[in-house]
């Protein structure tokens, strides 16, 4: 039996001989829902860098924790941008375990991950996913799922969790127009790759991932907090993933070792 066959999580149609970068992040975190090109990628990357999964799972623990901490502060809605396949923690269950009446929406232009998020969420009135490009902003943010589920006239929680580094050097517009949509009390959480740290500076990252329809883009230090621009860092400002509110008794990472910059901005 093929690997289509066997899959029914895979949507019609869906081009199974190119590997995605949202199959391989769930390869790395440990998920299932991936495929044979996706896991020889992602072989590849750990060959180069053997910690490249503890990265991909301190970046999943980030997402979480910013979405409690955007939780403390009284956000109940949130639009995830570029959410990839669906995995223990996702933003819907943290959140409706706060509040179950939080609601959320996931946006990927991978047919996969889109499908599964769908399947997953076919009986959760408060969580819905799109498909469509995240760069396509007026298509997202006039979208069915954004206009039923999030109201844009009260806080939304903006989540650009390893979306950056997939956008190529003219991506600030687009946070910008994420931005300038929703209203004050917002917050906008970003995770994103940099060459800055040793752990993924490696020039065979990118050279792997040029062989995926995701192609990655790096940023300096300055070059992500510019991503922030219309927004105040809130404590302890631009940092990296492991560091960023870490769980009580957590150890200190050296930045080195974490490979993502990582922050959360709040719209005065």
């Amino acid at each position: 039996m093929s690997e289509q066959e066997e899959a029914d999580w895979i949507p019609p149609g869906a081009d199974l001989s190119r590997p995605s970068a949202a199959r391989i992040y769930d390869y790395l975190l440990g998920g299932a829902h991936n495929l044979a090109a996706d896991r020889a990628v992602a072989q590849r990357l750990e060959a180069i860098q053997p910690q490249v999964a503890t990265v991909a799972r301190r970046n999943r623990a980030f997402l979480r924790r910013a979405v409690r901490f955007m939780l403390g502060q009284g956000v109940r809605q949130f639009l995830d941008l570029g959410s990839g396949i669906p995995t223990v923690g996702n933003v819907h269950e943290v959140a409706q375990e706060v509040d179950p009446g939080a609601r959320v929406v996931y946006v990927d232009y991978e047919p996969v991950a889109v499908a599964h998020s769908r399947m997953l969420l076919k009986d959760n009135p408060n969580a819905a996913a799109l498909e469509a490009d995240v760069t396509d902003t007026a298509a997202v943010l006039t979208s069915e799922p954004v206009r039923t589920l999030l109201d844009l006239t009260e806080p939304v929680g903006l989540l650009a969790i390893t979306i950056g580094h997939y956008l190529p050097p003219d991506v600030r517009p687009v946070f910008a127009a994420y931005r300038d949509a929703v209203t004050s009390g917002s917050y906008l959480a970003i995770t994103h790759l940099t060459n800055d740290f040793a752990v993924l500076s490696d020039p065979r990252v990118a050279e792997t991932m040029r062989s995926t329809q995701d192609r990655i883009f790096p940023r300096t230090r300055d070059e992500v907090l510019a991503l922030f621009d219309g927004f105040e860092l809130v404590e302890p400002g631009l940092t990296t993933s492991a560091n960023w509110h870490p769980d009580r008794l957590a150890a200190v990472v050296d930045p080195e070792e974490d490979g993502l910059y990582a922050g959360v901005g709040f719209k005065p």
